[in-house]
């Protein structure tokens, strides 16, 4: 420990106790009577949900008396903007982010364009909050108020408890809200990178935020092009697959070609790789999974994945 320093830990301690890399976005929700979008700029806003639930969600920690807190109090939706690192955005970023300005003291000299999103497109009558023209990406969002008995909460001044966990008012001062991610809307250039193949003159240009680092700056870092490290080749043997596909289940068996296919699974994935292909096995009346019923397994999946893009 010769060359570490034991730092005292305070209050908004990524900022004040660290230097901790966090997404830089505006977050764009209804205000109170539901027709104008507002923005706000937060950093504190990260995946929650990624595999296993029955919808993928985001986390998003703000103030609970913030203009965005109160929108989705309200409302429950919400939109992430991501912007590029251009000339004038982050100083937006910046003005959009200071505490205790109105909504339309916010969106009165606003920079950017917006529009509709793919939410009020599917449903015209109802109301969302816009999604920003100039962003590279934009998740569509709506508040999960349901977990952690967080359906009561309201607006109000102060809030004195009792306070949530995880989600709602979880303090004096602080919220967090589950976010269950609607949409992901990408512009095209980056969404053909997703779906073709991502390289480093492809890679979405988005800036790294630092936070708060003293009383009069904030500091974020400009996009540079990234540097790619390939994934170790690993492949497990075929002994070692037989051996777990034939406790996957006791009607379903694989054939050797068939767990030829799987090999560069990585062995915390494989038991759900191959449970993947029972629940076909079994829905498709068949027995003994072949390289034949692994290539159209394989090829489902892959459509699927498509589809989900």
């Amino acid at each position: 420990m010769k060359d570490f320093k034991d730092l005292r830990i305070v209050d908004n301690f990524y900022q004040t106790s660290s230097f901790f890399p966090m997404p830089l976005t505006l977050i764009g929700t209804l205000d109170e009577n539901g027709n104008q979008t507002s923005f706000g700029a937060y950093s504190l806003i990260f995946p929650y949900y990624i595999a296993g639930k029955e919808f993928y969600a985001m986390v998003l920690e703000c103030r609970n008396t913030s203009n965005t807190a109160k929108g989705l109090l309200r409302h429950k939706k919400c939109t992430i903007n991501f912007l590029p690192m251009k000339n004038g955005y982050f100083e937006e970023h910046v003005r959009l982010g200071f505490p205790g300005d109105t909504p339309e003291e916010k969106m009165k000299d606003f920079k950017f364009h917006l529009e509709d999103g793919k939410s009020k497109e599917d449903d015209p009558q109802g109301n969302y909050p816009k999604i920003i023209s100039e962003a590279y990406q934009v998740f569509e969002c709506t508040w999960v108020d349901e977990l952690d008995n967080a359906t009561n909460d309201k607006v109000l001044e102060e809030y004195e408890g009792p306070y949530h966990n995880f989600n709602g008012i979880t303090s004096k001062f602080g919220a967090h809200f589950i976010l269950k991610i609607d949409h992901i809307l990408l512009k095209e250039k980056y969404y053909d990178a997703l779906i073709n193949g991502v390289n480093r003159h492809n890679f979405c240009p988005l800036p790294t935020n630092w936070g708060y680092r003293d009383s009069k700056d904030f500091w974020c870092s400009s996009y540079r092009k990234p540097k790619a490290v390939g994934i170790p080749n690993r492949e497990v043997d075929l002994t070692s697959l037989r051996y777990v596909a034939n406790r996957a289940d006791n009607e379903i068996k694989f054939s050797d070609d068939a767990l030829l296919k799987l090999v560069k699974v990585p062995r915390p994935f494989l038991k759900l790789v191959l449970k993947g292909c029972v629940d076909w096995a079994k829905q498709n009346n068949c027995k003994l999974i072949t390289k034949v019923e692994m290539d159209i397994i394989n090829d489902k999946r892959n459509k699927e994945k498509k589809q989900r893009k």
